[in-house]
């Protein structure tokens, strides 16, 4: 149990602001973002600086009291979510959320590790620059929790994930103590690069309480299209020459099937077809920069003409552009309307991802009788958000329950099968903890292994989270 002489010292340097043990406000705060995994804490506790932070951990290191860690609380992975104990004191840095610099002149965004994404947005938008990390969350998810689960979105393609655009980090380690490499250096060569260990750690090595991002200039033209293909192969060919055609242009390439676009318009209200033709593929492509629309209106008559496309169209207005990726936007949240679903995040070798898509829902409906899959994501980095909807007229939630273990290790091991992963850009958390440990690599999780030991002997930070037993 929580440590009783800690709790009044933690009220007492944080004050009521800050420290919470009242139910009804920590409720909100128990269960991770779909609602599936719920946990119990002993308190809250809502720091607002980096000292802060570390006389927190310092007081709960000397009295051996783990922590959850919490930004934005909108993981998929419920890698922010407490244990069911009722010991954990959950740690949330919502309430650092300033910018400390933006640097126009260098395109540099310093910032506390609780900004909300969106916020970061309009910040750089508001000095004609743009941080080119989005995603359907944006509205909730801090750079700290993105930065912890190594996030990705629809402009990884250009851009990469978060490890590509963090320039510098400021976290607190197990023991109090500051690692401070804020600071962007070209050139730093004092044996490998200390901040690479927590992007993508989830809390498990260190606290991110500080972030510096590559910003980029604010996007002078962009165009949007839409094209219907007959196979994942032939989006794949409209990639590679694509690529070709604009280069650096390119920004998002991303595909889904006939069935995902139906059920948009279903259950979206004011969603419509972008083109007549019903697929059975379609891919919504993104190119940016000068020229662009012009560009991007080219690429696309030319899968026409090698008939590669059977139909295509580009965005005429922002509206549109926005009805467009509204559309891709709503893809999870109508299959919710439909019904339970169990939703996957792995990727795989761009090369196989074609592959990918075709051949493996028809191998796990053949395994699991009558279920529905779903396929689509991110093409231009291998990304596939597989969904498995149980069998028309079940009790969903009962049959996810029985059956849901085995769908997902199926779908893993699919993906590692082609070169791929169990965990593309949500991480793993406490929900994939046991697959993780079953199918992932021994030797990478040792490397894991190996950090908890040496960073946070106690096991005090994010226990249970991203490292197998």
């Amino acid at each position: 149990m929580a440590d009783p002489a800690l709790l009044p010292q933690l009220a007492k340097l944080l004050g009521p602001k800050a420290f919470t043990n009242d139910a009804s406000e920590l409720a909100p705060w128990l269960s991770d973002w779909r609602g599936r995994v719920h946990g119990r804490a002993a308190a809250m506790l809502s720091p607002a600086t980096t000292a802060e932070v570390q006389a927190i951990v310092r007081m709960c290191a000397a009295a051996g009291q783990p922590l959850t860690l919490q930004g934005g609380n909108s993981g998929q992975c419920a890698g922010a979510t407490p244990d069911g104990s009722g010991d954990m004191l959950l740690l949330s840095l919502r309430r650092m959320n300033r910018i400390r610099r933006l640097d126009v002149d260098a395109q540099l965004l310093f910032a506390d590790a609780g900004m909300i994404l969106a916020n970061a947005h309009d910040a750089a938008s508001a000095q004609g620059l743009r941080f080119p990390l989005t995603l359907g969350g944006k509205g909730s998810a801090t750079l700290g929790g993105l930065v912890a689960t190594n996030a990705g979105g629809t402009q990884v393609l250009r851009h990469g994930s978060m490890r590509a655009l963090t320039r510098g980090l400021e976290v607190v380690l197990a023991d109090g103590s500051l690692l401070d490499v804020m600071t962007p250096l070209t050139k730093d060569n004092q044996g490998p690069d200390p901040k690479q260990i927590f992007i993508g750690g989830e809390g498990a090595f260190g606290i991110v309480t500080g972030v510096t991002l590559a910003l980029c200039p604010a996007v002078s033209e962009h165009g949007v299209g839409w094209m219907s293909v007959a196979t994942p192969d032939a989006a794949l060919t409209a990639l590679r020459r694509m690529t070709s055609e604009l280069g650096q242009m390119l920004e998002g390439f991303e595909i889904l099937p006939d069935a995902a676009l139906t059920h948009v318009l279903a259950h979206i209200p004011g969603t419509r077809r972008p083109i007549a033709t019903a697929g059975p593929w379609h891919i919504l492509v993104e190119a940016v920069g000068d020229g662009a629309g012009v560009a991007l209106e080219t690429a696309l008559a030319s899968r026409m003409a090698e008939r590669i496309a059977s139909d295509a169209t580009i965005a005429a207005s922002e509206a549109q552009v926005a009805d467009f990726w509204r559309i891709r936007d709503s893809i999870s949240e109508a299959e919710r309307a439909i019904g339970p679903a169990m939703q996957h995040d792995i990727s795989v070798p761009v090369d196989a991802m074609p592959d990918f898509l075709t051949k493996v829902p028809a191998e796990l409906a053949g395994q699991f009788a009558d279920v529905t899959c779903l396929a689509f994501g991110h093409l231009g980095d291998g990304n596939v958000h597989f969904h498995v909807r149980p069998p028309q007229g079940s009790d969903a939630n009962a049959w996810i329950g029985a059956h849901g273990s085995d769908v997902a290790r199926a779908v893993y091991v699919a993906a590692i099968a082609r070169g791929g992963s169990l965990s593309a850009e949500h991480g793993i958390g406490r929900s994939k903890l046991a697959i993780f440990g079953e199918l992932g690599d021994p030797v990478r999780i040792a490397i894991l292994r190996g950090l908890k030991s040496a960073l946070d002997p106690q096991r005090l930070l994010n226990p249970g989270v991203l490292i197998p037993d």
